[in-house]
């Protein structure tokens, strides 16, 4: 599930996860259902995912110099820029939509969609097979925040809540993956 020929990706891969665990979990705060816990929980989630951002960036500073699946000049690094803005317009050009439709409310639940789509075409970027399986968890949360009932929570709490996790889930085993790969490498 986890290649180890580009630790340094593993190591970066932890870093944005953790980045995007706290995004989501900030996002969430939205509006979450009344109950105060649920404030807590998602600033929990949000300091797990600064907890583990940092130590994954540190690492990645660390060992720059090792290898990336993900080099300028290459057919990865294309298809990555195609997606890469192909992604940034579609979510501009439906999130202005449904700005002036009075939907906001779906942004969320779409951008975390396109988020988990993206991540199968990372997954061939980077060779790393785990990104098959972020993308197809994701996506499933985004389609689940979009249906979830709206009157007990907004669909970005149910993105953060549900998204968050995964987050973190991944992020976490492929920082472990890659400090473990670079120990021995």
């Amino acid at each position: 599930m986890i290649d180890v020929a580009h630790p340094r990706d593993l190591v970066m891969i932890g870093a944005i996860f953790g980045l995007a665990a706290f995004i989501w979990s900030g996002w969430a705060q939205e509006a979450p259902p009344r109950a105060r816990v649920w404030r807590l929980v998602l600033a929990g989630i949000g300091v797990a995912g600064l907890a583990l951002a940092v130590p994954s960036i540190l690492t990645a500073i660390g060992n720059w110099s090792e290898s990336s699946a993900f080099t300028t000049g290459t057919s990865a690094f294309t298809l990555y820029l195609i997606v890469f803005w192909a992604e940034v317009i579609i979510a501009a050009v439906v999130s202005f939509f449904l700005i002036r439709t009075g939907q906001t409310e779906n942004i969320a639940p779409l951008i975390l969609a396109i988020v988990g789509i993206h991540f199968f075409a990372l997954a061939v970027v980077f060779g790393q097979p785990v990104l098959h399986m972020a993308g197809l968890l994701l996506t499933i949360v985004a389609v689940v925040a979009f249906i979830l009932p709206r009157e007990t929570a907004a669909p970005s709490f149910w993105c953060g809540i549900l998204g968050a996790p995964v987050f973190l889930g991944i992020g976490l085993w492929c920082l472990l993956a890659g400090r473990s790969a670079l120990a021995v490498g």
